[in-house]
This record gives structure tokens, C-alpha cells and sequence, in this order.
């Protein structure tokens, strides 16, 4: 029982903290068919710190999918390869390719986003 909560505790939203720890991340997840969702932030971006308890609460809910957050100011290259222009950006993410992208802080958009593509996933992997 105190595994289980232990399980239930651990957060589910994991930190790139480098280019080549995005890249480790991006093609051990195409690997196992799972699909990404990528939250880009910045320290100083209000409407982005706002979003991180959804995000981790997406994840929570979520558990088949993985859920990274990427600081530009931390991991610049990971940023600008993707052209990520603002804070917050979230991008879908589907065998290392982005298939959607939701600029702004808006919780519901991004939960029908989500939503929405955890249902396409599970239709293209059957």
C-alpha cells in the first residue's frame, strides 16, 4: 500500500535539462509508441508558472503518455530548434514529430487538446 502511494506521489512531469537528455527522452519515448506532450516555460513567465499544477495534473491522469517541460532560458537549443517564439508553448508530440501545438495558457484548449490526442493515439496504435 505505501508503494502504491509512493507511486501516486511521484511526479509524472519530467525535466529536460539538456539537448541531449531531449533528444534521450524524444526517441526512447518513439520507441515504445508513446506519445509526448512538451510544456516550454520560463522562470519568469507568470502565465507559465500558473500552468505547471495543470500540467502535473494532466500528467497525473495521463499515464501513458510522457510529459516533459523544457525551461528556454535553461535549454536554449531544444527552444530554438523547435522555434518556440513564446511562454507557455505546449507541442504534441507523436513518433519524435510535433502534430499539434498550443500557444497561450488555456487550461480547457489544452485538456481537449490532450484529450484528443491520447483517443487518435490509441486509435493509431489498434
Amino acid at each position: 500500500m505505501e508503494n502504491q502511494q509512493e507511486q501516486q506521489n511521484k511526479p509524472r512531469v519530467v525535466k529536460v535539462d539538456s539537448l541531449e537528455s531531449w533528444g534521450s527522452f524524444v526517441s526512447q519515448a518513439t520507441n515504445q509508441g508513446c506519445p509526448i506532450v512538451v510544456h516550454f516555460t520560463a522562470s519568469w513567465c507568470m502565465p507559465s508558472v500558473a500552468m505547471n499544477p495543470f500540467f502535473e495534473e494532466l500528467a497525473l491522469s495521463n499515464p501513458d503518455v510522457l510529459f516533459l517541460v523544457v525551461d528556454v532560458d535553461e535549454v536554449k537549443e531544444v527552444a530554438s530548434k523547435l522555434e518556440i517564439k513564446a511562454m507557455p508553448t505546449f507541442l504534441l508530440m507523436r513518433d519524435g514529430a510535433q502534430v499539434d501545438k498550443l500557444v497561450g495558457a488555456n487550461p480547457e484548449e489544452m485538456r481537449k487538446r490532450i484529450d484528443a490526442f491520447v483517443q487518435s493515439f490509441r486509435v493509431y496504435i489498434a
